[in-house]
């Protein structure tokens, strides 16, 4: 088979929401033709939806650098880029003996994941809460209403809000 033909069996494959074997196929794509940018950016798409992080980025990298011309190359790698600080932020946040270390690194990587992918709402409610969790809470509800803005219907969001401002009332008082 050519690369085309294990591009097409793995868009079947998703059809079918089989995406090990959608992954499989581009894989067999790439062995086929390595230089093809696109056959890497959709693989790393499928690898990004199954929640591979590290091979998704990988993909993206390489697509990238065989295309930098294409925009949605580059969208795509900061996107996974976002997903990749909010996951070590979150897990730093989670990590008692990580907090002692340095409380603010979260909201640092939060901040950078909003800079490469600011359309991301998850990166905003997570510096709410890192910021929350450093008694900020005047910049987590002002953080807070900018992912409203982007979100203007989520009522987990409306309910977050609520949180954070009873957390600012008990802590003035």
């Amino acid at each position: 088979m050519n690369h085309n033909d294990y591009v097409k069996a793995a868009y079947r494959s998703i059809l079918r929401s089989d995406f090990a074997e959608a992954i499989t196929l581009f894989e067999a794509a790439i062995a086929a033709s390595p230089d093809d940018a696109e056959v890497r950016y959709r693989c790393s798409i499928t690898y990004a939806r199954s929640g591979m992080l590290e091979k998704a980025l990988e993909h993206a990298i390489a697509a990238l650098k065989l295309d930098g011309a294409k925009p949605e190359y580059r969208l795509h790698l900061q996107h996974l880029q976002a997903l990749q600080l909010v996951q070590e932020a979150k897990r730093l946040l989670e990590d008692d003996a990580a907090e002692s270390l340095n409380p603010y690194h979260p909201i640092t990587l939060l901040k950078e994941a909003i800079t490469l992918d600011p359309l991301y709402g998850d990166a905003y409610v997570w510096l709410a809460i890192a910021h929350s969790r450093m008694n900020e809470h005047l910049q987590a509800i002002a953080v807070l209403r900018e992912v409203m803005s982007l979100h203007p219907d989520d009522s987990g969001l409306r309910q977050l809000m609520k949180d954070l401002q009873k957390s600012l009332q008990n802590y003035i008082q």
